[in-house]
């Protein structure tokens, strides 16, 4: 099936008792047996639930892999995740990074004897630095959150093989639609469902797609011992998001272009985020991997300290100032003191994170609306 065929039909049948086409919500913990062990498949939600089960087969449709994990949040995706690694392994990842990632490493797992590299993947080559006898893992955003660095997948994938490392790639900023990293080499696709998948700014969610049968009963075993497991009705919420993905990705993608080009040259704008422009550092590997150029964009505001920032921030009416991103509605946030507040100031800035940043989710709403909210609030 094609992707928008997946995405409307995959892990999802008529209900067999009333033939509904939608999977209900089956909103229960505990399940009937007629013998101890003898079951239909399930037996503790906390385990498995149909709508969630209909759920994680349409999420490893779409990432083009066998087996899917849905979690209670993107953080708990990663930190079942994090919990396949034992004290003295190390971990490469970026140095520009989501916060809340950055956060549970640092704060969490690092005091479990686990070490992090946080290297500027622009150039994959970087990596054979800091491989070692004891690195188990690299974990990589691409687009980065909220630089917009361009990682490529496919040489990483390469080096993490032939150092038989585990690579896991966060296609939170891409989604489904426009990335695919298990088609390129990785072992582990993350999602915050929250974000594209579920499209509408409602639920709370996280993913893990994969191929190998030992690594998904390893995360299983994770994912049902600890408990940060979706409820049915945020499943359902997911899978009525997911059927639009590929409409919506389109609309965004549409008016991220216009957005960055708008800005591109605005005079209150110092530098320009957005992976689709020719000089975007690997604008070229984005060209290869990616469909499209998605939504997201970052700027850096010309001569703004962070009073004039929050000025700006706070000066939108169609765009909204949130944390978050990929609903349908458009958002501008600030990575310093919202995203990425968690990650020291000196960090922060040398991964280009300043206080005068502000990234923007381009949502679907009429284009015309959106500039003019732009060309007002920049004024």
């Amino acid at each position: 099936m094609k992707f928008a065929t997946k995405a409307i039909h995959a892990g999802q049948h008529p209900d067999p008792t009333t033939g509904a086409v939608m999977t209900p919500i089956y909103q229960t913990s505990t399940y009937a047996q007629a013998a101890p062990g003898d079951h239909k498949g399930y037996e503790y939600s906390r385990g498995t639930n149909p709508t969630r089960k209909a759920l994680e087969d349409c999420l490893a449709a779409l990432e083009n892999a066998k087996y899917g994990l849905a979690f209670s949040s993107g953080m708990g995706a990663t930190d079942a995740v994090m919990k396949l690694l034992k004290p003295g392994d190390e971990v490469i990842t970026n140095n520009d990074l989501y916060g809340g990632s950055y956060r549970i490493f640092t704060k969490i797992f690092a005091n479990y004897g686990i070490k992090f590299h946080f290297v500027n993947l622009h150039k994959p080559e970087i990596i054979s630095e800091y491989v070692n006898a004891n690195t188990k893992m690299i974990w990589i955003e691409t687009p980065t959150n909220p630089t917009m660095q361009v990682v490529d997948i496919q040489e990483v994938a390469g080096i993490a093989k032939a150092s038989n490392v585990l690579l896991v790639v966060d296609n939170t900023f891409a989604s489904p639609y426009l990335q695919n990293p298990m088609d390129l080499g990785a072992d582990l696709v993350m999602h915050s469902v929250t974000k594209y998948i579920g499209g509408h700014s409602d639920l709370v969610m996280g993913a893990l797609m994969m191929n190998d049968e030992d690594l998904y009963k390893r995360l299983w075993f994770i994912y049902n011992s600890c408990g940060a497991t979706p409820g049915p009705m945020d499943s359902f919420l997911a899978l009525r998001g997911i059927k639009t993905l590929h409409l919506r990705m389109k609309a965004h993608c549409e008016n991220g272009r216009a957005v960055a080009e708008f800005l591109k040259d605005h005079p209150k704008v110092e530098r320009i985020f957005w992976p689709g422009f020719t000089d975007h550092p690997n604008h070229h590997i984005a060209a290869k991997q990616m469909r499209d150029f998605g939504g997201m964009i970052s700027i850096v505001l010309k001569g703004a300290d962070l009073k004039e920032t929050f000025r700006i921030a706070s000066n939108f009416k169609v765009f909204t100032l949130a944390e978050s991103l990929g609903g349908v509605e458009s958002l501008i946030n600030h990575p310093a003191t919202m995203t990425h507040a968690s990650i020291p100031r000196e960090t922060r800035e040398a991964a280009g994170v300043v206080d005068n940043l502000l990234r923007i989710s381009v949502g679907v709403e009429d284009i015309e609306d959106l500039l003019e909210d732009l060309k007002n609030a920049l004024s």
